[in-house]
């Protein structure tokens, strides 16, 4: 298992996690999502092959509409 944080909170993900597996492993939607790894935006078509590494912090934004 790798270590990582996860919007603040410690999280354990297999070894060969990716950035799509780490936004999977919360459940947000599909739809409006922007994750950064150490404070670097991954681009969406880049998820599936971006690792995620032992300590790396890891931030999944999800948009809210609302008013």
């Amino acid at each position: 298992m790798t270590s990582v944080i996860v919007n603040g909170e410690p999280r354990e993900l297999p070894e060969d996690a990716t950035v799509e597996m780490a936004v999977r492993e919360l459940g947000v939607p599909d739809r409006g999502v922007a994750v950064a790894v150490d404070g670097e935006v991954v681009p969406r078509g880049d998820w599936a092959s971006t690792p995620v590494r032992e300590g790396q912090q890891v931030e999944v934004l999800h948009a809210v509409q609302g008013g």
